[in-house]
């Protein structure tokens, strides 16, 4: 899904919420639920469209009208350590896709 496709779906109402999943290195990759898969946004080029900041995230999303967003992150303490059992959610925190200030 490119950046074009992401605004006719969420002007037809489709996707509600975004996720802007963190990744090591400073990477951000926007993620939408449509139909029940997790998409992943495009570049031009067809590749996982990568973002430097939260504040280029909300560049990318300004044209669109507001969205839940969630910031999410793998809790490393626990995957390094490995004391916990069962399945480890990541950190989901609410994120604004508007200006911070």
């Amino acid at each position: 899904m490119n950046l074009q496709e992401l605004a006719s779906e969420v002007g037809a109402g489709h996707i509600r919420e975004l996720d802007l999943v963190s990744l090591e290195g400073g990477i951000y990759l926007l993620q939408a639920r449509l139909d029940g898969k997790l998409m992943t946004l495009q570049d031009e080029h067809g590749e996982s469209l990568r973002l430097r900041s939260t504040t280029h995230a909300r560049e990318v999303l300004e044209h669109l009208p507001p969205l839940t967003c969630h910031l999410v992150q793998q809790v490393v303490h626990d995957e390094m350590c490995g004391l916990r059992d069962g399945e480890i959610e990541p950190l989901r925190l609410p994120f604004s896709s508007r200006s911070a200030w």
